[in-house]
């Protein structure tokens, strides 16, 4: 009887379904999900915009750091601070001293480019020496006085370019000078006026290297020396390895 209840509950509707579920869910094979792959094209396309960005990220950084570089050259270059504005005109390109024959005034002979070594402060006009003569040579001393211990690093020159004698009055006052004859023709071919003005309305600075670099504005007053002198300061400052302090001119000056 017992046996028979058994047969019965295993062959029951219930427990058929369970049976046929249970089998069901052991043997149903792992479900997967496919993508699909980018094509080339795509691919090629993300990495040109990847690397565009970063292009443009290190141009960013690039121009953040050099802003301020950028900014002092523009403003020394385009914008140049009246505080820092030469009051002599600076000479570009700037000229060597030519292989010119000099004289001095006790009859020796030379060259120009003897001068080399030492800075120069130059002015020209005639052996007779007018008053425009003899107020750039009152200038040129006191300019080179001027500049204190500095002043051995500088040659004031006065170049005469006729035969005129100087006047023995004036003589005692260029003991420190140097006083050269040279040809008209060959000093104009190296130094040059501002327009409108003989070369002898000014004054010019040639560097210890030989090279007429800065033209003093015509007609040099007292009242103006002492912006030249400024200027003439800040060339020796900024070349203190360059000339050779305290050399001897004595054979090129007048005596």
């Amino acid at each position: 009887m017992s046996g028979s209840k058994l047969l019965d509950d295993s062959s029951s509707p219930d427990a058929s379904d369970a049976a046929r579920s249970k089998a069901a869910h052991v043997d149903q094979p792992l479900g997967l999900t496919v993508h699909s792959m980018p094509s080339p094209e795509q691919a090629m396309d993300v990495e040109a915009r990847r690397t565009g960005s970063g292009r443009w990220k290190m141009l960013a950084v690039f121009l953040v750091c050099a802003a301020p570089v950028l900014a002092s050259y523009f403003t020394y270059y385009v914008v140049r601070p009246e505080g820092r504005r030469n009051f002599g005109e600076l000479i570009e390109p700037q000229r060597p001293l030519p292989d010119l024959a000099s004289v001095s005034l006790s009859g020796q002979g030379g060259n120009l480019q003897a001068l080399k070594g030492q800075w120069l402060l130059v002015s020209v006009a005639g052996g007779a020496c007018d008053d425009l003569c003899q107020h750039h040579l009152y200038l040129q001393r006191q300019l080179r006085e001027g500049l204190g211990k500095n002043k051995d690093r500088v040659d004031w020159v006065w170049l005469v370019p006729d035969d005129a004698p100087v006047s023995e009055k004036l003589r005692p006052a260029l003991t420190q000078a140097t006083v050269l004859r040279v040809s008209p023709a060959g000093l104009s071919a190296w130094l040059t006026p501002a327009s409108g003005h003989p070369l002898t309305d000014h004054l010019y600075v040639v560097d210890p290297m030989g090279n007429w670099m800065m033209r003093f504005p015509a007609n040099l007053d007292i009242a103006n020396a002492a912006k030249a002198n400024r200027d003439f300061a800040q060339l020796l400052r900024a070349s203190a390895a360059w000339d050779q302090a305290g050399r001897e001119a004595a054979s090129l000056a007048i005596q």
